[in-house]
């Protein structure tokens, strides 16, 4: 599978989407490798890896987010639940799998209802190795300021936002994950 393909199959007649979503997904993919390459014994599949990464967002172009040239309408939140939909019906559910729980640092179903999130109320947690490191990766990086990769402190404060649960599971993978 090309990841680019897929892209190309969905970003249709939205030169500014695309190119956002591309440099956002090439800066998260080059993160999560530099992650694969630095811990080996993480025994990481590193084309999956590769491919779910550029991939991971996906969804964004169903979204309602002007501010970033999506004019779909859904609400922002459910882009990773709605790629997720995308990869099935495209004949990938290891990467719908990290669609769907790179929202946050993951979110649980008791987050969902007690925020009242627009997403079902199941566990979007990062399970594989994979999925983590995908998600720990983006979180460097907004679609708002590419190129630009956040710190520490700020990853930190942009979790706060889904509770307290997300920022500890962060933490926890950046003792395992930094490079």
């Amino acid at each position: 599978m090309e990841p680019y393909q897929i892209i190309d199959k969905y970003i249709v007649d939205n030169p500014q989407l695309k190119k956002l979503l591309i440099v956002h997904s090439e800066e998260v993919t080059r993160k999560s490798l530099a992650v694969v390459d630095h811990h080996p014994e993480l025994g990481a599949d590193r084309q999956f890896v590769s491919e779910a990464g550029m991939l991971h967002d996906i969804g964004i172009f169903l979204t309602d987010a002007p501010r970033i040239y999506c004019y779909g309408k859904e609400p922002y939140l459910r882009h990773g639940y709605l790629g997720a939909e995308l990869m099935r019906r495209e004949g990938f559910p290891r990467h719908a799998r990290v669609c769907e729980r790179h929202t946050g640092a993951g979110l649980t179903a008791a987050e969902i209802l007690e925020q009242h999130l627009p997403l079902p109320p199941r566990d979007f947690l990062p399970e594989t190795v994979e999925e983590k490191i995908i998600c720990y990766a983006d979180k460097f990086y907004s679609k708002s300021n590419l190129y630009e990769e956040k710190s520490i402190e700020q990853v930190l404060r942009s979790l706060r936002r889904f509770g307290g649960e997300g920022e500890q599971r962060f933490r926890e993978w950046h003792k395992f994950f930094s490079c």
